[in-house]
């Protein structure tokens, strides 16, 4: 059986996604204690976050995978392939090993400084997508770039969304 053609969204709804995704998460810790972060959060761990056990991790995880998107946009503008894009880091085990050690390095910093990273990263990609056209992005950036940044058969772009239970694909 073949796979369903990938639809992708144009960058205009990928940018709207990635907004509604940072303000979802945002919303949720702002002006929230230090011990209100760290303490146990209800995070959902599918597929491979299962080392969040907090609202700061969330935001490490989240963080830690903006990073490398930011990266994966960087490269491919490029004509280069991303690490994150070879075939090793698709298997579960290694996932979740780049995955807790993305939420560990979360764990070391002070949250202040955190979640100022996490909205500096947030900017640079909004930043990075404004870049480009929707031409560019509907002629082959955008297939490209969408399935790196989307978890697979999820909504494209929410990742906070997922880990918090909602904007699943069959729930938008």
């Amino acid at each position: 059986m073949a796979a369903e053609p990938l639809l992708v969204l144009s960058l205009d709804e990928a940018r709207q996604q990635i907004v509604a995704d940072h303000r979802l998460l945002t919303e949720l810790v702002k002006d929230r204690a230090e011990d209100e972060l760290t303490a146990p959060y209800p995070v959902d761990g599918r597929p491979l976050g299962d080392s969040c056990e907090s609202l700061r991790d969330l935001v490490a995880h989240v963080l830690m995978w903006d990073e490398i998107n930011l990266a994966v946009i960087a490269e491919m503008t490029r004509g280069r392939r991303h690490w994150s894009q070879d075939p090793w880091w698709e298997e579960p085990a290694i996932g979740r090993l780049l995955n807790a050690a993305g939420v560990a390095a979360g764990r070391v910093l002070p949250v202040e400084l955190l979640l100022s990273r996490f909205d500096v990263v947030h900017r640079a990609m909004v930043d990075e997508l404004s870049r480009h056209d929707d031409e560019a992005w509907q002629a082959g950036l955008g297939a490209l770039v969408q399935p790196a940044m989307t978890v697979p058969g999820q909504r494209p772009y929410r990742h906070a969304a997922l880990h918090l239970g909602g904007f699943t694909a069959a729930h938008p």
